[in-house]
């Protein structure tokens, strides 16, 4: 599994409770441009429509060698999920404050993947409350990795 890129944001921004792994339907020169690492999540977001999943936001560069094959970056691209999976993120999103977020893109073999997460919005507080058990943890490695050399 090679990743290509990832929506740090949504880990920011949201509380991940659970994942998914879904096909995405690209278009001739957008797979050479994904190849090339030319993807942006950071204001991605995924919509659930007439029994389908549809990636809205994600930016893929238009391939620099494409010419007039290349399409659209912003363009709506088709998730691939089984149904059952596809209601009950519908299901799941129809309560307050869920949404599904791509997490990340990647390879998988020679297919090109998104990790879906449903996610639920954070408050403030909780932002706060994420950065602060980070930086203690900074802290603790730097002890653990001073001690260590010793």
């Amino acid at each position: 599994m090679k990743i290509i890129a990832t929506n740090k944001k949504a880990y920011h921004e949201y509380f991940v409770e659970e994942t998914y792994e879904a096909g995405i339907e690209l278009v001739g020169t957008e797979v050479k441009s994904v190849r090339l690492g030319k993807v942006n999540l950071r204001d991605s977001y995924v919509s659930l429509k007439s029994g389908e999943a549809l990636l809205m936001g994600a930016h893929i560069s238009p391939y620099e060698k494409g010419s007039y094959f290349n399409v659209d970056p912003l363009r709506t691209r088709k998730l691939l999920l089984h149904k059952s999976e596809i209601l009950r993120l519908k299901a799941r999103t129809e309560q307050k404050g869920y949404t599904v977020i791509p997490l990340k893109i990647y390879f998988k073999d020679s297919l090109v993947k998104a990790e879906l997460g449903l996610c639920k919005g954070k408050d403030l507080y909780d932002k706060r409350e994420t950065l602060k058990r980070r930086e203690e943890a900074r802290k603790l490695d730097r002890i653990k990795k001073e001690f260590n050399t010793r």
